[in-house]
């Protein structure tokens, strides 16, 4: 567990168990998904300051108890929103912003899909699996050797079927356990709770 992220002494917190799936692709594959839709455009945004990206990652996260980034300390996010490898996209339709991804190139010559979301006015709207080939053929665009990707039981239930259908494979699973601050003001879902043992 990262330091920042440790439930301060004495913090009230809700425990979360998550399956996390990863995945990777290792050629462009052939296009399944749609273009964007008339009026949507993606925007690549270069040093995307602290506020604008907090923002977007709460809206975007809120629902699938996206928690990490939102606890980093400022300094340590600028940091990393500085980084070169790093690049954030923004989705808008008619000019109002509707989600976004984050691609990470510091495993080069992979790139992973860091983060990848829509607002959650924007779901349902036929824009999810077309901004996912938009980041996939970002990625591809280069020379790379493959894109990775993770997603979990916490996030919205089409995000796994959706990287399959992709051309994404799964390369491994693993359980994890949360402890996630209550202060964070997540509602987390019966189905992510772990089982109480009988007494």
């Amino acid at each position: 567990m990262l330091e920042y992220a440790r439930v301060r002494p004495g913090e009230p917190f809700d425990r979360v168990q998550v399956t996390v799936t990863f995945l990777r692709m290792d050629r462009h594959p052939p296009r399944t998904w749609p273009a964007l839709p008339p009026g949507a455009a993606i925007e690549y945004v270069p040093h995307m300051d602290v506020a604008t990206y907090r923002d977007l990652y709460d809206r975007v996260g809120q629902p699938w108890l996206w928690w990490l980034r939102r606890i980093m300390p400022d300094a340590m996010l600028a940091r990393h929103l500085a980084d070169p490898a790093v690049a954030i996209h923004v989705l808008r339709v008619d000019g109002a912003v509707a989600g976004f991804f984050e691609l990470d190139a510091t495993p080069w010559p992979d790139v992973n899909l860091s983060y990848f979301g829509l607002l959650p006015e924007a779901i349902g709207r036929g824009l999810g699996f077309a901004l996912l080939g938009a980041a996939i053929e970002q990625v591809f665009a280069g020379p790379v050797r493959g894109m990775t990707v993770n997603t979990c039981t916490a996030d919205h239930p089409r995000a796994l079927p959706n990287y399959l259908r992709a051309g994404f494979r799964i390369v491994r699973r693993i359980d994890e356990m949360w402890d996630i601050p209550r202060r964070l003001g997540f509602e987390v879902p019966d189905h992510l709770r772990p089982a109480q043992r009988p007494a």
